[in-house]
């Protein structure tokens, strides 16, 4: 009953500020909502834009219905309530956006709603940096196994550094941070063909300590993992770094895209990522990048993509890093202006 009535009051008081702040702005022509959150987010925008006589439209990322059950199971009276609530007010929008082709399907043949898909991109500052970039950034987080200045001052890589390992986690159920590690410790079971590894994992959430301490326990000979805390704007720097990225993301309703793949992508870097229903939107096996569904594909993939490494570079890399360029010629702006501007503007008129 206490977390019942904490929740309410959160509505609540959520539902009154979110009113009281669209309500003092200028009047607004659009408004434009992403979900999730949908609860009282869908509900208070869509009243808003019936006073104003806006138009109302909503950016599907995912369905919150699905990430409540996450925690709650399928069955609990919350989850069916958000969903009944997200199904009510999704019909009500005069226009929709989504993040895959298949929200798109499933929007229509589940609430006959009609979106039109707009795949998310990358920032301006995920972008490929040079030599001396990465060495600055390396040097700042102590690390120092990956370059060094020559006697002219230039900087090179060692010949004998280790691979260098990215991924980025939210700490979260949805996300099995134990695969990973059990996939390092094949990798660090495995034969001297195979070079010193260093793992680099970003994010915070609920979780974080419980694995920090399951970290410190390891006692590793080749894998090294470390969990530093990053300024925002050296994130994109340590993607651009890193030899290969690896995402864990398993969506809760099986129809969005991890946008750290999307970072990823953008700096450059081949992704190892956790298969899901509509991964191949973004990422395509032995094309674009690799997928995995266990440990034992996520550390065969590592093992495979260094052998030999420095010395040996895979030869996927280049395959899959001219797609990657594919990827990364169309930006965020030309993509809205091609997918999404249109919408705005016929709901303009």
């Amino acid at each position: 009953v206490p977390r019942i009535i904490a929740f309410l009051f959160k509505v609540v008081w959520q539902t009154l500020t979110l009113f009281w702040a669209i309500l003092v702005k200028r009047k607004s022509d659009i408004v434009l909502v992403q979900n999730p959150p949908a609860i009282p987010t869908l509900a208070v925008c869509w009243f808003y834009c019936l006073l104003v006589n806006a138009k109302f439209i909503i950016d599907w990322h995912n369905y919150a219905y699905s990430i409540l059950a996450l925690t709650l199971g399928s069955n609990a009276p919350l989850v069916k309530l958000s969903l009944l609530y997200e199904h009510f007010f999704g019909r009500l929008a005069d226009s929709n956006l989504c993040v895959t082709k298949a929200m798109k399907e499933d929007l229509h043949e589940k609430w006959n709603i009609e979106a039109t898909t707009l795949y998310d991109r990358p920032g301006p500052q995920f972008k490929t940096i040079t030599l001396a970039e990465k060495h600055y950034l390396l040097e700042k987080m102590n690390i120092k196994d990956f370059t060094e200045l020559s006697e002219s001052g230039e900087v090179r890589l060692k010949s004998d550094r280790p691979s260098l390992l990215v991924s980025s986690t939210s700490w979260t159920p949805d996300e099995d941070f134990s695969i990973l590690l059990k996939a390092l410790q094949k990798y660090d079971e495995s034969d001297d063909i195979y070079p010193k590894l260093i793992c680099v994992i970003t994010g915070r959430g609920p979780l974080k300590c419980h694995y920090q301490h399951m970290i410190s326990k390891l006692k590793w000979n080749k894998v090294s993992i470390i969990t530093p805390w990053l300024e925002n704007n050296d994130y994109p720097l340590l993607l651009a770094c890193a030899d290969l990225g690896v995402c864990l993301h398993a969506s809760s309703s099986g129809l969005d895209l991890p946008m750290k793949v999307i970072d990823m992508y953008g700096v450059g870097l081949p992704v190892c990522a956790y298969d899901f229903k509509c991964l191949n939107e973004l990422v395509r096996h032995n094309e674009n990048g690799l997928v995995f569904s266990n440990e034992n594909q996520l550390a065969m993939h590592i093992m495979t993509w260094f052998k030999n490494f420095p010395l040996q570079i895979c030869e996927k890399q280049t395959r899959f890093r001219k797609e990657i360029d594919n990827f990364r010629a169309v930006d965020w702006h030309t993509n809205w202006m091609n997918n999404a501007y249109p919408i705005f503007s016929n709901n303009n008129e």
